[in-house]
């Protein structure tokens, strides 16, 4: 008869907690961390989601598959079977010297070629590499002037004006120094297509 008074004693306790960690953890704190977050940083709580003409066209935070020549291309995407799927983020985890990494360079210098033949400059490396997660939304400043006299040349634009659109989108380094100049990729094409 000593048992079950015994479980009693311990399995109460131990249930009680259980309902209570699990309404702490499970119900109050996302509901409050969700409502900090509503409050203090709406767009970035809500996607960082880019709005054109009333219509969601995308996240500042993932990359788009652009091919269009007259618009300026991201770095390449690592998931698979389509590019830029948020569901299947990842790198490709291969190595400097692995053969397939060095075959997709290849083929992607060829395809960057090939959209601009008159272009002889080096091609910036993250025009042909992937990222770490295989979503970057963003190029080097380097690549996006890379890109320029292809985009100027398909849409007809002066190469200058062109420039000045890629400085006004050069996003500088942290407090001028951590990480490098950056472009999002996906507001300069929508700012490019407003130029019309």
């Amino acid at each position: 008869m000593k048992f079950p008074s015994v479980m009693k004693k311990h399995l109460r306790p131990a249930l009680v907690l259980l309902v209570l960690l699990t309404l702490i953890t499970g119900l109050i704190y996302p509901l409050l961390v969700t409502g900090v977050a509503q409050g203090l940083f709406p767009a970035r709580a809500n996607g960082s989601l880019l709005l054109h003409d009333g219509q969601a066209v995308g996240s500042v935070l993932i990359g788009q598959n652009f091919t269009d020549p007259g618009h300026f291309w991201g770095r390449p995407s690592a998931t698979a079977p389509a590019p830029y799927d948020a569901n299947a983020s990842g790198g490709a985890n291969l190595g400097p010297t692995n053969p397939a990494l060095l075959d997709a360079m290849r083929v992607r210098i060829a395809a960057l070629r090939a959209a601009d033949p008159g272009n002889n400059a080096p091609v910036p490396i993250d025009l042909v590499t992937t990222s770490a997660s295989g979503l970057d939304p963003h190029i080097s400043a380097a690549a996006a002037r890379y890109q320029a006299p292809r985009v100027a040349r398909v849409r007809g634009l002066p190469l200058a004006r062109v420039l000045q659109l890629v400085d006004a989108h050069t996003q500088r380094p942290f407090l001028g120094g951590f990480g490098e100049a950056r472009v999002n990729v996906l507001q300069l094409n929508l700012a490019l297509d407003a130029m019309r």
